[in-house]
């Protein structure tokens, strides 16, 4: 079940008011200490973004400090997505790209809440696909080398290797298939089957690229570097890398036997 908080049309003043065609979505689970910052690190970029945080119940009040901010300062570009409890990162990024399609934006980002993703990065994301016409704009730690900064080596070498694993497996030529941060064009996520992703932790990032890039949208990788995250705990377990470990077979399976949707025009 999910329910969502909206600041009512009366209490935002015209004066206020940011029109966007960006929207970034950041899951939430247990995010207090870094909920805050982050919201406001994307709303200080000179490029507007809107933002909604999908939260899946978290216990720490993670939410309560969302819906503070909207009735407060950001009613007109802050937005929250309540969900019963730990879904997984695929549904709750599914559930996100529904709620934006509903919506008039053109461009869909994936980000954490945990300044692993540097919002600094979201304006060379957009430009990938805005200015330079690339559909899919990745995030990517390994187009240059390996772009990590405090991460235990054995984290590092299995996301590393992961995406090693994932282009040798199914011959798709994305350096860092299991990035999280992420910029779509509005037409890639109406054309993908929504509803068919199966995956939901690492896996369900591979799958989203896998599916773009077999349907045939343009993709670009984006050098960033990514940093450990400073406070809060970290949500990775190694029940998601055995998804994706035995998901990419089955992706290797579907990209021969499926029929792809097409490409549908931009609207």
């Amino acid at each position: 079940m999910c329910s969502v908080f909206y600041i009512p049309l009366h209490q935002q003043t015209t004066k206020t008011m940011h029109q966007s065609d960006s929207i970034v979505i950041i899951p939430t689970y247990n995010e207090k200490e870094n909920i805050e910052k982050i919201i406001r690190a994307v709303f200080a970029l000179d490029k507007c973004f809107h933002i909604l945080v999908i939260d899946d119940g978290s216990p720490d009040g993670t939410a309560a400090i969302v819906k503070n901010l909207m009735a407060t300062e950001f009613g007109d570009r802050l937005f929250i997505l309540e969900r019963s409890g730990k879904l997984g990162l695929g549904t709750a990024y599914i559930a996100g790209f529904k709620w934006a399609l509903e919506r008039s934006y053109d461009y869909i980002f994936e980000m954490d809440a945990d300044f692993s993703h540097d919002p600094n990065d979201l304006p060379r994301l957009y430009a990938a696909c805005h200015d330079e016409g690339n559909d899919v704009a990745i995030g990517s730690r390994y187009i240059c080398g390996v772009n990590v900064v405090n991460w235990p080596i054995g984290r590092v070498l299995m996301s590393y290797f992961a995406s090693k694993y994932v282009r040798a497996v199914t011959g798709f030529l994305v350096h860092d298939t299991t990035a999280g941060f992420v910029c779509y064009k509005r037409r890639v996520l109406q054309t993908i089957e929504l509803d068919k992703i199966r995956f939901k932790g690492y896996g369900f990032q591979i799958e989203m690229k896998y599916t773009a890039y077999k349907i045939g949208f343009k993709i670009k990788e984006v050098s960033v570097i990514f940093v450990n995250r400073r406070e809060g705990t970290s949500k990775m377990s190694g029940g998601i890398f055995s998804e994706a470990f035995f998901g990419v077979m089955r992706l290797r399976w579907d990209g021969w036997t499926r029929k792809y949707p097409k490409v549908k025009s931009e609207k």
